[in-house]
């Protein structure tokens, strides 16, 4: 019987962990290469955890992410904590973010066809811009943020927004006299605060509730949800349903990302970010109602206004205004308004 050296065993043990080790740098080389099929989307989200839009775009980023078997998986970060929406539209058209939720708002500067839709008392109802935007004319919206790097996947939207103040309801344009408003800082509101008469004070949303508190202003404007959530119905106890602004938001993919797809998953992320879009309004719809009920249960005087004729008439030099300086988009204008 031949005998094994300790030499031997130590060849036999060195061949052995040689093997183990090929196999183990195997394994990992298959899962870097695995791992490196996975794209991790970043996506930028205004809202708080639970907001209805938050919770689509969660829907939206776990369909993506179960249909494509994880080739694309998607992460919100809620709150703006990727930093404020025009930073946010800049780094998404670079490819340093790859989707967002935007309100088309802010992005005037980037798209100016956009502008048009913070024209005052454009739509004339939630469900018309619906049917506008999920049309031919949203299409063109869509065309023109494609130019600009931002593939449009769905249109959410952000309800609409009305007056609300401490001193009086608003039935008639006339009662906005002399009342000092809140606005967003666009030209197109301060503008529709002056053609009313009131005094419009443009500053940030963290500043109204004080602001109302103590004097400062008399009111603001915007949706139920907001109203309820910011706790500004603690101060403003009235609340007068002017619809005047109703703005569409995009779920918007970068272009590099949306490219960088096949085209079988630009399939599956385009039919999630409609799915998103059919759950947020549904969220939207049950958001505003629990918020009345909220604000009305704290003594909020609420009242309607059902011919808003008269508000619109006021609005007539700021259209003609517009339209005087982007005389391109008076038909786009009308085509808005003569959709049913």
């Amino acid at each position: 019987m031949s005998k094994v050296s300790v030499f031997d065993n130590k060849k036999g043990n060195t061949a052995v962990n040689a093997r183990w080790v090929s196999l183990a740098a195997a394994g990992l080389l298959l899962g870097s290469s695995l791992a490196a099929q996975a794209d991790t989307w970043r996506g930028w989200n205004v809202h708080p955890d639970g907001y209805p839009n938050s919770l689509a775009l969660k829907s939206f980023a776990d369909e993506v992410a179960e249909k494509t078997e994880g080739r694309v998986e998607p992460r919100v970060y809620n709150n703006a904590v990727l930093g404020d929406q025009p930073d946010a539209i800049d780094q998404t058209r670079n490819g340093a973010l790859d989707f967002g939720n935007f309100n088309m708002g802010p992005m005037g500067p980037i798209v100016p066809e956009t502008d048009v839709l913070s024209l005052p008392f454009l739509f004339n109802g939630v469900d018309q811009m619906y049917r506008v935007m999920d049309g031919e004319i949203g299409e063109r919206f869509a065309d023109a943020l494609a130019e600009q790097n931002l593939v449009v996947l769905s249109w959410f939207g952000s309800g609409a927004r009305s007056f609300y103040d401490t001193d009086h309801p608003i039935e008639t344009p006339d009662d906005v006299r002399g009342l000092k408003l809140r606005v967003m800082n666009n030209d197109l509101y301060v503008q529709m605060v002056d053609a009313l008469g009131g005094n419009a004070t443009p500053m940030s949303y963290g500043e109204v509730f004080q602001s109302l508190k103590t004097g400062v202003i008399d009111g603001a404007e915007n949706n139920f949800p907001s109203f309820e959530s910011s706790n500004h119905y603690e101060v403003a106890k009235y609340f007068s349903e002017t619809e005047h602004l109703i703005i569409p938001e995009c779920l918007c993919v970068a272009s590099s990302s949306w490219d960088a797809l096949s085209d079988e998953d630009q399939e599956i992320v385009r039919a999630a970010a409609q799915s998103a879009a059919e759950e947020q309004r549904r969220l939207w719809d049950e958001r505003v109602e629990e918020s009345r009920k909220v604000v009305e249960a704290a003594g909020v005087e609420i009242n309607g206004i059902e011919d808003k004729q008269a508000f619109q008439d006021r609005m007539e030099p700021i259209y003609q205004a517009f339209i005087d300086d982007h005389p391109e988009m008076e038909s786009l204008i009308d085509d808005i308004r003569n959709t049913p």
